[in-house]
Formats: structure tokens, sequence, C-alpha cells
């Protein structure tokens, strides 16, 4: 099994983009290139400040991050992190009374107990025997993460970050099962009636044989079956609940409780959360999303909530084939005869209800022999959930429909999607309507088109240039994070807030957030130190030998954040497995991530390996540090400790590899 790139969707850049140096503030990045010093080849990035540019050695990638947070071109930083420092301070001082206000929201969570749930039983195991798919390493992850949560005193509260597709409905499920084994209720919320039914006939397959009772609320219901269903629930002959924002009102009684499902909890409006929040207060949380908005996810990473992320696609999976065109009927009946020539099905959408039934007369007659389904939100309830019914029963061959399947349809068959006007749709969107199609096995196309020759806006453009960019498995993360800097952050956390994250960046401005939040709760935080390291070895991936500027990009981050021998060797696996057969160069630079996350536990600031001389500089602190004795008693025969302006441990006559060398000694 292939190791998933530890790589955060919040750092992912390529040449070209604006980027945040930890200590020079906000450079661009212009071009990777190498440089030959004294016959030793290393790799740089190049950054250019204000005034100048910085040669940044590719081991040290760790230390830059993309600049997210705004629409406007930011004002590029002072070399020397003087400037940016001030920035940076003033930018901890404002948070500091945001911190107080999410501290108070720490210690009520940590006043109120939750109710803890039993460990597994043989019918918990049972039930997870029946999962007809293997779960993937992230999916187990996530459900063993959720259930230490349940099995805590603590309320829940947790985010599930997955692609469209990628099995969060199971770990909810898994965590509904544990609730109503426990004797508690579960409300499982979903913005759309189409997925709230989709979820719920989901869930009587999955729930089958195992005497769990359920129901579904929502506007395919009438008022008699409404009645029957809340009266059901307030005496608990309902366990588990599935509706939309209908659950939300006051006449909707819980016998008992214990768990709240939200799924795309972006998608409820304002006074559907404030509901919400009064819901949350005392009972578990488990919400789930493929693109969370930023404001999500700056919850999840101030800590206010807790986030599991499920990055691994499901087996035999493909990556759905983006194309962006103009709006052609050439181009639709092509794409449409060729989904029914492999016996599948197609989705049309069409976001313009006052027409679109003359557009899907407009289809029938392009493809005659097609059998064409309208749905919209404005159908009478019975009306659209027999057209919906119908399509996935496949008696339909085309659905011509507006974004009410934006959540929710789930037809394995249909592996074409046209959108017509494109550009009218916001990009998370437009990420998830893409994931309505390419759920099997087969090969999936999404077309977005927009009207022949017209002139897309500044911003449509990159919507649909970022649609395209970003076609690989688990973009939903980089999607969500393009979407803040196309749109900016607008009121993300308040105008003062925005203004700050405008100078700082979306990245360095959650770290110096959860420094401020340490800094409050009295935390002292280890010193940062950023490790040089000096050789006479060379170290760089030839462009010859990996081709892909940005293959090579991903590449010089993942091993500048290599933390073990395995990962270590699983990466330079991985590389000789695509790229052949591996060059020495490119070893020695998996070497020095390694080396580099060795030095860190013995606060080691400098390495310098020369002519069979080892010399570890260690930081100013160093030696405060029990690690730090240890260490110098271990090796106090062979090796000479300098004390002047720095502390220096000297190692002399190093045989062999010198890398290798200095990690035998660091692991030791």
């Amino acid at each position: 099994k292939k190791k998933g790139s530890k790589k955060n969707p919040f750092t992912v850049y390529d040449i070209g983009d604006y980027v945040v140096h930890e200590t020079h503030g906000i450079g661009k990045l212009e071009k990777i290139d190498k440089v030959t010093t004294s016959g030793v080849t290393k790799d740089y990035a190049i950054i250019k400040y204000h005034d100048g540019t910085v040669y940044l050695p590719v081991d040290q990638m760790d230390l830059i991050s993309r600049f997210s947070g705004s629409d406007k071109t930011p004002v590029l930083s002072k070399i020397g992190g003087r400037e940016f420092e001030k920035v940076k301070e003033r930018v901890k001082v404002s948070l500091k009374s945001m911190a107080f206000d999410l501290r108070q929201l720490y210690q009520k969570r940590e006043r109120k107990e939750g109710y803890s749930y039993e460990t597994d039983t043989s019918m918990m195991e049972e039930f997870e025997n029946a999962f007809i798919y293997e779960e993937t390493k992230d999916q187990l992850q996530a459900i063993t993460e959720v259930k230490a949560d349940m099995q805590s005193n603590k309320i829940m509260d947790r985010l599930i970050c997955g692609d469209v597709g990628y099995g969060k409905t199971e770990v909810a499920f898994r965590a509904c099962f544990k609730a109503v084994e426990n004797g508690k209720q579960v409300c499982f919320l979903a913005p759309t009636t189409i997925l709230t039914e989709q979820h719920y006939v989901s869930a009587k397959e999955r729930f089958k044989g195992f005497g769990v009772r359920m129901a579904c609320l929502n506007r395919f219901r009438n008022k008699k079956q409404q009645t029957l269903i809340l009266d059901e629930l307030a005496r608990h002959k309902v366990d588990i609940v599935f509706g939309t924002h209908r659950l939300l009102s006051k006449d909707v009684i819980y016998e008992d409780l214990g768990l709240l499902v939200l799924d795309e909890e972006q998608r409820f409006g304002v006074e559907d959360k404030e509901r919400i929040k009064v819901m949350k207060d005392d009972i578990d949380v488990l919400s789930m999303s493929a693109t969370p908005i930023p404001r999500t996810l700056h919850m999840s990473l101030s800590g206010i909530r807790d986030i599991s992320t499920i990055e691994t696609p499901p087996k035999k999976r493909l990556p759905v084939q983006t194309i962006v065109t103009e709006e052609k009927m050439g181009v639709i009946k092509d794409a449409c005869q060729r989904e029914l020539s492999r016996n599948g099905q197609v989705f049309i959408l069409y976001n313009r209800v006052q027409s679109i039934d003359s557009f899907a007369s407009k289809i029938q007659d392009l493809i005659p022999d097609a059998r064409v389904i309208v749905t919209h939100g404005q159908m009478k309830s019975q009306a659209l959930e027999k057209s919906i019914e119908s399509f996935v029963a496949g008696e339909g061959d085309i659905l011509v429909t507006t974004t009410i399947i934006e959540n929710g349809i789930n037809i394995p068959r249909a592996n074409t999607m046209v959108i017509i006007d494109s550009d009218k749709l916001g990009l998370s969107q437009a990420y998830q309507l893409k994931g309505r199609v390419g759920r099997s096995d087969k090969l999936a196309y999404v077309y977005f088109t927009y009207k022949e020759n017209k002139v897309l806006s500044e911003n449509a453009y990159k919507r649909l240039a970022a649609i395209t960019e970003f076609t690989e498995f688990g973009s939903g993360f980089k999607i969500a994070m393009r979407d803040l800097e196309i749109r900016g952050a607008g009121n993300l956390l308040g105008r003062q807030q925005h203004g700050h994250m405008e100078k700082v960046g979306y990245e360095m401005y959650t770290k110096l957030l959860k420094s401020t939040m340490a800094e409050i709760e009295g935390v002292v935080e280890e010193e940062k130190i950023n490790i040089e390291i000096e050789t006479d070895i060379s170290a760089y991936i030839d462009s010859k030998y990996v081709e892909s500027q940005s293959e090579r990009m991903e590449l010089y981050y993942e091993m500048a954040m290599i933390s073990s021998s395995s990962e270590m060797e699983t990466i330079l696996s991985k590389i000789e497995d695509s790229y052949g057969l591996l060059r020495s160069e490119t070893v020695n630079l998996a070497k020095i991530g390694y080396l580099k996350h060795l030095s860190k536990r013995l606060f080691v600031k400098k390495i310098i390996g020369r002519n069979g001389v080892l010399e570890l500089v260690l930081s100013s602190t160093a030696t405060q540090k029990e690690e730090v004795s240890v260490f110098l008693n271990k090796y106090e025969k062979v090796a000479k400790l300098q004390a002047g302006n720095e502390l220096k441990i000297v190692f002399k006559k190093m045989k062999g590899d010198f890398l290798n060398g200095a990690i035998r000694i660091l692991e030791n």
C-alpha cells in the first residue's frame, strides 16, 4: 500500500505563486534552479522579495506555504524579516481578544460532561463486518477517532473531511449504530430533500437485519406521515431520523437524543445554524464535508473542533475527466451519445426553472432515442420524488435538472455530466456537482460549458481554471482554499481580522492564532529552530529524471517533511517505482530531510559535514535539555565539545558516507 502524501492542503504551491516564508514573509516563487559551488550541486527555490532574491535550499521547503486569504495581489516583504516580524506582532495583538473568546469556549466545553458510550460489542463487530467494501486506511483512522470521542466523557464535536465518495457516510453510520446500541436517538441532518432521501435509502440497506428503527422527515412526506413520525420520535419508537431543516422545528421532540450528524453543514442558513448551536450544546456532533468552508476549517485548526481527514480514494476509482468548452449542441450530443453507447446515464445541469422544459425538449429532439426526465426544486413533492426514483431505477437515460442534485444523488451508472452556464456557479458548488459522477470504476466525464463568444469575468475564469487544475483525488481541500483566494476571506472572522489575514496569509494567520492561544493558556512553546545543513554532498532531483515541475515540487516538500526512516524508505520506493532507478543525489536529498527531523530532537540548529568531520551546532537553550545531556554523556569519548559563542559537538574521522554516519549518530 502506498502511503498518502503528507502535504498539507494549505501549503500547496507552484512556480509563480505567492508564498509566505516563516522569517522573510511574503515573496513570489520564481523558479527552482540548480546551483553548483566548489563541485557540489544543490537545488534552490528562488523567491523574489521587495528588495532582492532569496535562494532557499529545497530541503527547507517546509518553511514556506502558499499565500491564501485575499483576492488582492499581496505586497512583497523586505528580506530579513524585521518588517514581517512587526506585522506578525500587530496581528498577534489583535488576535488576543479573539483568543480569549476561544478560551472561554474551550472552558465551557471542558466543564460539560457528555455521555460516555460503551466499548465495542460483538453486535458492533457484526455490523462492521457487514460492510461490503474494504475500508481505506484513512476511513479506519476516522472511525477509531470517532469511537474514542464517543467512549470518552467529553462532548464530541468532530469534522470528517473527505472528498465526494470517499466513505464519510460509513463513518457516520458506525457512529449512529454505536449511539443506537447504547439506547440513544440520532438526528441525521442534511441540506436538501434529495440528500436526506438518499441517506435514508442507503441506511435502510446498510442497517438491514439489525433492528434499527428509522424514519425520514422531509417534504416527500405528507402531513399525516409527518405527524406520525413526530409522535414516534417523542416516544422513542424511532432510533434514527433523517431530515432537512424541518428537523430543527420546535415541534420536533426527542425522548433521548444522543448524536447529531450534520452533512454539508455550510449549506444551512444563518437561522438554521443558530438552532443547530442550541442542539449541539450537550450532545455529540459529527459533521461531514467534502469542501469545507474556511470558517469550518478555521474552527478545526484552532482546536474548537476536532478534525479527521479521509484522503485515500476507494479502490478502482478513476479521476473524473474535466472539459471546459463553449456550449454547442454538437458537443452535448457527442457527450450524451458516448455515455449512452456504453449503457450509461447522463446528467445535464440546467439551472433555470422557467425554461428547463423547453431546453429538455431540445435535448429530446437532439437525441430522439433517449428517455429524457426533467427534475427541479419547484416541482410538487410527489412528481419530484417519482422523477428521481425513475432515473435511479434506470427508467431514464438523461436527467435534465437544476442544482437540486448537487448533494445526494449517487447513481453508479451516471458517468457523464454536462453543466450549462457553468461560469455562474461557485467553485465549491461546481466541485460538488462534479462529484455526482465517477462513483464507479468507469471513467467519467464532466463538461463545464459557457455561452458561445461570451467574455468571462476574471473570477469566473479563475473558477473554471481551478476546476480543471484540481482533477486529482482529494482536491476538496485545495478547492476550498482556492475558493477563499478567489472570493477573498470576506467576513470570515470579521473585517478587522480579514485585514490582518491579507497581510500574513491564511496559514500564517492560523499559526499565530495557535501561538496566541498557547500564550493565554500559559503553555511555553518550544523554540522554533530552522536547521541549516552545510555539506560537500550534491543533493537535487534532476529535471531529466523527474520531468514534471509540479511533481518535483511535491517531492521536495515531502522530503523536507520526512519524520522517520520508514517514511524515507517509502518515499524513495515510490520515486523508484515512478521514475526508475534511484539516483544518488535524490537519495541524498531524502536523507537530508530525515537528518533535519532527527536534529530537531537535539535542538541542533546547524549541521556541517566536510572532509570526514561532522559538526553539530546547538541552539542556545539546548544545554538545559535532558535529551542533550544524555547524548553528550553517551558520546563524550568520541566527540569534542566546543563552548564559545555557540555550543558545538565535533565528530572527527567520520568513515564512509557522511549522511549515513550523521543519521546513525542522531538515531542512537
